[in-house]
């Protein structure tokens, strides 16, 4: 089943959908194919705009910060802001999923989405900029905490971990292209015309999702409880030490990771006095980095060396990384400038790719009975766990990296110490991977 991209449930509810046990043996028909690839375009789309929502912002927040008279660490608010009602939103959004099935609440989050993102457009102030993008984070966390899920209702244990690091392929292409896109939208325009291009975007999405997303979660498995149902649920994974482990780990390294998104705009652009146009290639450069790691993990490593090798290794590495940072930044080996700084970055960033799919997986390869829910209780702790990193980066001002830096360390060592304590992966959990 999980060959194909078909589940047993696109089958019942779409009978034209063949059956790999029709085909001849290892050869899956190309109905099948087509499903497959068109599934995983659909949740690669929904997995790429939050990266969207967030990096073709990012050369602009210095312009913002002097159209809207407000102060950088103000600014950097709509960032956490947008992470928190990613983070929020899917605690809702999740259950939700889990009682009425994945297309009805996505397609809903969607439509939001795209009315709060044009008024993100026009906002006046800054204070009604950070308040639209909290609204524009809970409709977008639709899509997250959903497409997660429907991979979950596909694919299981190896197949599962493959088809993450795919969707990181497909989903590493928008912090490519968005910076890029950013930093060309303001060659023409002001900040304003970003949010106008996420409107298409997200409408663009929303249609396709419309037209081709079929349900993935069948009547017999939805949940039929309320909210005491769903908070009971959410209890019982959160008692699962494994999956609370691996849920925080993935979540501290994904800070990291935020903590330079948030910070690098002003490291880049304020402190090392580059373009908008050389911190979008730096920015893309760096997201090949995390593509090309996650296809190695999904091509290479996954079913060859278990999940929990290639997971400790990445965290390791980007442990490594973030503490050569803080010792660039601050001043041990005197003024290094830009390009070692950028070299640590593209470590940190690169690895993880095996740090943010195996975390994933190995969570929810513990959670079938409740995909929706477990895939909530992952965002939710990731985003916010993330938006409290964003301003934390700068509390020193605009004239230091020292901050980012320190938040990376801080979020590597922890993320690697709970993947050790609360994981313990030298035992067999009684999982594969």
């Amino acid at each position: 089943m999980p060959d194909s991209g078909v589940s047993r449930a696109q089958r019942e509810q779409h009978p034209y959908i063949p059956t790999t046990e029709s085909a001849a043996p290892g050869v899956s028909t190309p109905v099948a194919q087509r499903v497959g690839l068109l599934v995983t375009l659909v949740l690669g789309g929904l997995t790429a705009l939050p990266p969207l929502s967030m990096d073709m912002y990012l050369p602009a927040l210095p312009e913002v910060t002097d159209s809207l008279h407000a102060p950088a660490a103000t600014v950097q608010l709509t960032l956490t802001a947008c992470l928190t009602g990613m983070a929020l939103g899917q605690l809702v959004v999740g259950p939700m999923s889990d009682r009425w099935g994945r297309r009805k609440p996505l397609l809903l989050g969607m439509i939001v989405y795209v009315v709060a993102t044009a008024i993100c457009a026009l906002a006046p102030t800054a204070e009604l900029l950070i308040g639209f993008r909290l609204l524009q984070g809970l409709a977008g966390a639709a899509g997250i905490v959903i497409s997660r899920a429907v991979v979950r209702d596909l694919f299981d244990g190896v197949e599962m971990a493959r088809f993450f690091s795919t969707l990181m392929l497909i989903s590493g292409v928008a912090p490519v292209i968005a910076p890029v896109i950013g930093g060309q939208v303001l060659r023409f325009t002001d900040w304003r015309g970003i949010f106008v291009v996420l409107v298409a975007v997200g409408a663009a999405l929303t249609f396709v999702v419309w037209k081709f997303l079929h349900e993935t979660l069948p009547p017999s498995a939805r949940h039929t409880g309320g909210i005491t149902d769903a908070l009971r649920t959410m209890r019982g994974l959160l008692a699962d030490r494994v999956f609370t482990g691996y849920m925080v780990a993935g979540s501290l390294a994904f800070a990291a990771l935020f903590a330079y998104v948030s910070a690098s705009p002003f490291v880049v652009q304020e402190i090392y006095g580059a373009s908008p146009q050389t911190f979008s290639l730096l920015f893309g450069i760096n997201s090949v980095g995390l593509i090309a790691v996650g296809q190695i993990n999904g091509k290479l490593l996954v079913g060859r060396i278990s999940l929990d090798k290639a997971l400790g290794f990445g965290l390791v590495v980007i442990s490594l990384a973030a503490i050569a940072l803080l010792l660039m930044t601050s001043g041990v080996f005197g003024d290094v400038g830009l390009l070692p700084v950028a070299a640590g970055l593209f470590v940190l960033m690169s690895c993880m790719g095996l740090a943010m799919p195996n975390t994933n997986s190995q969570a929810l390869m513990r959670t079938k009975h409740a995909a929706g829910s477990a895939s909530a209780l992952l965002g939710t702790s990731q985003f916010l766990i993330g938006a409290i990193a964003s301003p934390l980066v700068g509390i020193a001002g605009e004239a230091t990296a020292v901050p980012m830096a320190v938040v990376q360390v801080v979020c590597a060592l922890s993320a690697t110490a709970c993947f050790l304590l609360l994981c313990r992966p030298w035992r067999n959990n009684g999982l594969p991977g």
